[in-house]
């Protein structure tokens, strides 16, 4: 109505119409520019004032109120202008929709973007370079890659900050294997990476830790001469290496890196507390904070966890105290879990239940830490309760969830084919039937229970088997006495190349001396002294001693014990003597009676043992010297008791 009245009076006073366009353009131009320099000057509401007050608006004016709202932290009133400006008939340009696109991705107004989308569309913008760019960091941002990457593949011409943009939005999702793929693309289109490029590949390669992709991109950026250059590029080897807990190269990236412009203080924190280095940990905590740099989450959990390891309360209540200074206690759910967890290893499950308690929100990650402190502590009925208040207050289940509970279930009185069952339900209902450490779970709990054809049918759904899949089978056999099976099923184990550890080779021979296959243990016990790097401890020689007394070959049971890497183990002079007592073999049976009493003086069990022994063969003169020192020691053995519950009749 303005440009109608201005146009009529202008006719009044005989100026040509295209005279009065060309003034009315130069004014808008004029407009324009002090709108921008307004704007850049960090002057918004004079730029708004001056907009407001304007004659005439063209695109360009709405692009530049738009973009000025967004960068000023106003994306809500910038797309309600955008939504003004289409109301009124204004025609958008390339300019308005990579804005608009750009604040609907940042913001998080995604049904918006979509809406923006279909406008792209409909005015035929979606091939335009910028546009498509937008588009693409759009559906990155909520996570739909499979449409932003088809998106891309559809632009006519890309640059290299689009290919940028994908990485980003790759990086972002943690899709490191689509991402290096694109790498060779852009290398075959002729872009050649810049250092922005390199960051995100290099971060790439620490999420899937591909340690020798991420070594190639380091010899590439030292050819070309960004690790030292480029500061964005030396932290993102630091967080490579840290990734891959590679200590030694993450050392040396770190080193070239001046103190104050290291970013990754963290990172190199985190990787010195994974290795257990305590003193190398604390030196860089204290230099990052002497260059004014602020400790982050990563620090935290790191340390902490460290004090879980080494069950080190006392530093860890002195984490804690720094961690309540800085307000991390109740600012991130991952320091509070943290706090849980260490709490819970150190044997203070009271203050893991108190911190839970003081939480004012009970997370998936608390829960979880408060579960295995539970564990920890032997609270096997406590964790069953605390799976049934998560699935009450709707708080949510993964596979840390499981795992915990199908092992406190299999340490349980309480665990049955119906409470496995159960359990087994919720797992498949909430898609972890393919997770191997539920499965694995899942075989021990079922096996526990003397099922273990249903420990069977889940290892045959178990998509990749690996080392602690079998173990866990040959575990279930070894403990229902099918030793010849477990042994079957470690050869299919050995065939596929798969190797195996200490605890496989354990559970083989449980299962062998269940079964009383003493030649076959025999071989696996050779067989696991000649695999480089792995020698037979503690446990595995009590196995053998114990399978060679239960099959009468006591003198080699004998010879065995004396070269176990432990000297003088109780238990295994015990087992000695129960199967010398079995045999009737007097000769080693007083050996091993000797060793057992001077072994373990004080404890009653030895003694009873030794009594029942000399009594059994009839040597009443010992017997009675051992009966004597018993009673003048006043020593008694502790009552006995089952977990196996009867079924009785209600009885009123």
């Amino acid at each position: 109505m303005v440009v109608r009245t201005r146009n009529l009076l202008s006719l009044a006073r005989g100026i040509s119409t295209s005279t009065f366009l060309r003034n009315c353009y130069v004014d808008v131009y004029s407009y324009n520019r002090k709108i921008d320099d307004l704007i850049k000057s960090g002057r918004l509401d004079l730029a708004v004032q001056l907009f407001e007050s304007m004659p005439v608006h063209d695109v360009i004016s709405w692009n530049l109120v738009i973009a000025g709202q967004a960068r000023h932290g106003f994306p809500l009133l910038a797309l309600n202008l955008f939504k003004v400006m289409a109301s009124q008939g204004v025609r958008e340009s390339s300019s308005t929709f990579s804005s608009v696109l750009a604040i609907c991705s940042n913001a998080g107004f995604h049904r918006e973007g979509y809406q923006v989308h279909c406008r792209v569309i409909l005015l035929g913008f979606d091939s335009n370079l910028f546009v498509g760019s937008g588009l693409v960091h759009l559906y990155m941002s909520t996570g739909s890659h499979c449409i932003a990457l088809k998106l891309f593949d559809e632009l006519p011409e890309r640059s290299l900050a689009t290919w940028n943009l994908v990485f980003r939005g790759l990086c972002w999702l943690g899709r490191s294997d689509e991402l290096l793929e694109l790498y060779w693309r852009m290398e075959l289109d002729g872009f050649k990476p810049s250092s922005v490029s390199f960051c995100y590949l290099i971060h790439a390669c620490g999420i899937g830790a591909y340690l020798d992709q991420g070594k190639q991109f380091h010899c590439h950026v030292i050819k070309i001469g960004l690790s030292q250059s480029n500061l964005f590029v030396a932290n993102a080897l630091v967080d490579l290496y840290s990734s891959c807990r590679s200590l030694i190269d993450a050392t040396k990236s770190i080193e070239i890196i001046p103190a104050d412009d290291v970013i990754s203080w963290n990172s190199i924190i985190s990787i010195y507390t994974d290795h257990g280095l305590l003193p190398e940990a604390l030196e860089f905590f204290a230099r990052m904070q002497s260059w004014g740099k602020k400790p982050s989450v990563r620090s935290f959990v790191g340390l902490l966890n460290l004090a879980s390891r080494t069950e080190n309360s006392q530093f860890g209540k002195q984490v804690h105290g720094y961690v309540i200074k800085l307000g991390f206690d109740h600012g991130s759910v991952y320091v509070r879990s943290a706090l849980i967890d260490m709490y819970g290893k150190c044997g203070e499950t009271e203050s893991s239940v108190s911190l839970f308690e003081e939480s004012t929100e009970r997370t998936l990650e608390c829960c979880n830490s408060l579960m295995t402190s539970l564990l920890n502590h032997g609270a096997i009925e406590d964790i069953i309760e605390m799976f049934g208040f998560m699935i009450d207050e709707g708080v949510g289940l993964d596979q840390v969830t499981f795992t915990t509970t199908l092992k406190a279930l299999s340490m349980s009185a309480m665990v049955s084919l119906t409470s496995c069952t159960l359990l087994h339900s919720c797992v498949i209902k909430l898609g972890f039937e393919s997770d191997i450490a539920v499965s694995c779970s899942l075989i021990d709990g079922y096996s526990r229970c003397g099922h273990i054809e249903f420990s069977c049918r889940v290892f045959k759904h178990i998509p990749v088997l690996n080392t602690f899949c079998f173990t866990s089978i040959i575990a279930g056999y070894a403990r229902n006495g099918m030793g010849r099976e477990g042994l079957e099923t470690f050869e299919a184990m050995i065939q596929k190349d798969l190797e195996p550890d200490a605890i496989t080779f354990l559970c083989v021979l449980t299962g062998c001396n269940h079964s009383g296959l003493v030649r076959e243990g025999q071989l696996v016990f050779e067989a696991m002294r000649s695999v480089p790097g792995l020698r037979p401890d503690q446990r595995h020689y009590s196995c053998m001693v114990d399978l060679l007394g239960r099959a009468g070959l006591l003198e080699e049971a004998e010879e065995l014990l004396k070269l176990a890497p432990v000297k003088g183990d109780s238990v295994m002079w015990s087992s000695l003597l129960r199967s010398c007592k079995i045999h009737r073999n007097e000769k080693v049976g007083r050996r091993a009676a000797k060793a057992l009493a001077e072994l373990k003086p004080d404890d009653p069990a030895a003694y009873l043992q030794a009594l029942s022994f000399y009594s059994e063969l009839g040597d009443l003169d010992t017997a009675v010297k051992i009966r004597e020192t018993i009673g003048r020691r006043k020593m008694s053995k502790d009552v006995g008791y089952s977990w196996i519950e009867l079924n009785t009749p209600y009885t009123d």
